[in-house]
């Protein structure tokens, strides 16, 4: 392999990780904090795609992104919050929760979905890339589009962990995430604190699906796939840190760039459930991941 083709692979692997571990990060939080999966994951990312190209087909330029982009953001936001009332809290004290949620946050998947293509009809879209051209690195040709996709998935990473660890909102969302009634004997809202992350969740997946849809077509169904891939990522990595996803995310979107460059595009799913089951029986909390389990 030569040098400049080995730089571009291993920049594309490190772009997919960036957007895995925004997707990842999200679905681990929630997994983490409220001890449900949420199957409306990838559905999120979706939606939070589609809500940015309507905003930005109403402009143009790199600000017609940015604004598609936040307004993604902060729809997304609102609606995880809402869903966590809808969805979740119903039935937090019911012994079934985790069953019960896999079935609504299923059904929310099929709505949202569905909504998808009533509203925006089934054919591919594609958000227009707020910038264009390459970025010469080591004499490889990289395009400006995936290195500004990395830098915002870290920046938005580095803002959440900020938030997590030094914002008293979020040593409370760690605080109920650790010991529910600990944390409300203390005088904090439970159930705020989980809407709260899982609108953060929901935020995070916008954001990845803002930039997957300015790099490939998308369509109403194209969430089933981020949503594959957020819980490899999170099965991988393991939830005892809020790191742990991080990390494995990068390790992914790296084996999944070479297994496609060496083996095809449809082999690379293959290749990351293989490393998947290896990993969970050797490691079963993750290769990152320790027995206990934190934000």
């Amino acid at each position: 392999m030569a040098l400049d083709t080995l730089i571009f692979v291993l920049v594309s692997g490190i772009v997919l990780g960036g957007l895995y571990a925004l997707m990842a990060t999200g679905l681990s939080v929630v997994w983490t904090t409220l001890n449900v999966f949420n199957f409306a994951h990838g559905s999120f990312v979706a939606l939070g795609a589609y809500i940015a190209w309507q905003v930005a087909q109403q402009g143009t330029g790199a600000w017609s992104f940015v604004f598609g982009a936040g307004a993604s953001v902060l729809i997304m936001f609102g609606l995880g919050f809402v869903m966590h009332y809808c969805l979740i809290k119903p039935f937090e004290r019911n012994q079934n929760l985790v069953l019960l949620s896999v079935i609504t946050t299923l059904a929310a998947s099929s709505i949202i979905e569905n909504g998808i293509q009533l509203a925006w009809g089934p054919r591919d879209k594609q958000i227009a890339a707020p910038l264009t051209g390459n970025v010469e690195l080591f004499g490889t040709a990289i395009a400006a589009l995936d290195l500004l996709t990395l830098a915002i998935a870290i920046a938005a990473l580095l803002a959440l962990a900020m938030f997590l660890r030094r914002t008293s909102t979020g040593r409370a969302m760690r605080a109920a995430a650790q010991n529910r009634e600990a944390a409300e004997l203390m005088g904090f809202r439970a159930a705020r604190l989980f809407a709260l992350t899982l609108g953060i969740s929901a935020a995070t997946a916008a954001l990845a699906g803002v930039f997957i849809g300015s790099l490939r077509f998308i369509n109403p169904a194209f969430g089933a796939d981020p949503l594959m891939k957020s819980l490899i990522v999170v099965i991988l990595g393991g939830v005892a840190r809020f790191t742990s996803p991080i990390y494995a995310a990068f390790v992914v979107g790296i084996v999944e760039s070479f297994s496609v460059y060496f083996l095809g595009l449809y082999w690379a799913p293959a290749v990351l459930f293989a490393m998947m089951i290896i990993v969970l029986l050797v490691k079963p909390e993750g290769l990152f991941g320790f027995r206990s389990r934190t934000l």
